[in-house]
């Protein structure tokens, strides 16, 4: 507990001396908000299900298995009762001060904005917006809610949270928009992710600062080239910084 004392303290003067801050987060920042993760003992990936959550994330399996889908999407993807935590509040107030410059972000739960931050580059989408897949025609997250079964558009079409769900790409225009904030970033926060996800977790690699900040509760392939490294939750050693 002393070290990283010591440690917050690198981090407050790291932020101190910075004025473009980007932060890029996975599944750990909301955690502490009650949502489970993928790829930990406790994630979504490790529970049991007719088919692996992996395939049911899948485009193939939206398109052909669409009932079952949202069984799955509903009690596992929404939660929509979660509020926002000391790490999302911290960095709404960074972004606020003028410190902060974007968010990027591979959850899909809006709790970012929840908080207050307004620059948020969701790399895999938001469970919070939704799509007719033929007319395009936008629908909030209360018609999946409100629907027993598969929720269809007024033209007929099938509407899908958007979401990246696996064989599907990321949007171009959000990650031309992250790579963007990350080469300019005087200073890059790394929380709550292993970094295994790609293409997502290779857009840090476009970082050229010396303030490269890990906090994760576990060791990534990355903390070596750290400039430093934080081990423990995110929402207490966010929550504690300075602005």
């Amino acid at each position: 507990m002393e070290q990283n004392e010591c440690k917050i303290e690198i981090l407050n003067k790291y932020i101190a001396e910075s004025s473009y801050i980007v932060f890029f987060g996975g599944a750990g920042v909301s955690t502490e908000s009650g949502i489970p993760d993928f790829r930990s003992v406790d994630g979504l990936y490790s529970q049991k299900y007719k088919c692996p959550p992996e395939q049911i994330v899948s485009r193939s399996f939206f398109m052909n298995n669409t009932s079952e889908y949202y069984e799955f999407h509903r009690s596992r993807l929404l939660h929509l009762d979660a509020k926002p935590n000391a790490a999302h509040m911290k960095l709404a107030e960074l972004e606020k001060a003028g410190k902060l410059k974007a968010i990027v972000t591979q959850n899909i739960d809006g709790l970012h904005q929840a908080a207050g931050a307004k620059n948020v580059l969701e790399l895999h989408g938001s469970v919070r917006n939704n799509i007719c897949i033929n007319c395009r025609e936008n629908y909030d997250v209360s018609v999946i809610v409100d629907s027993e079964d598969i929720p269809y558009c007024d033209c007929g079409g099938i509407i899908k949270p958007d979401i990246v769900l696996f064989e599907e790409q990321l949007n171009q225009k959000v990650i031309n928009a992250a790579l963007n904030h990350i080469a300019n970033a005087d200073m890059l926060i790394i929380g709550g992710t292993s970094l295994g996800v790609y293409p997502a977790a290779g857009l840090i690699d476009y970082y050229e600062g010396n303030k490269l900040t890990l906090i994760n509760k576990t060791e990534t392939h990355v903390d070596s080239r750290a400039n430093l490294v934080i081990y423990g939750s995110i929402g207490e050693i966010l929550g504690g910084v300075r602005v």
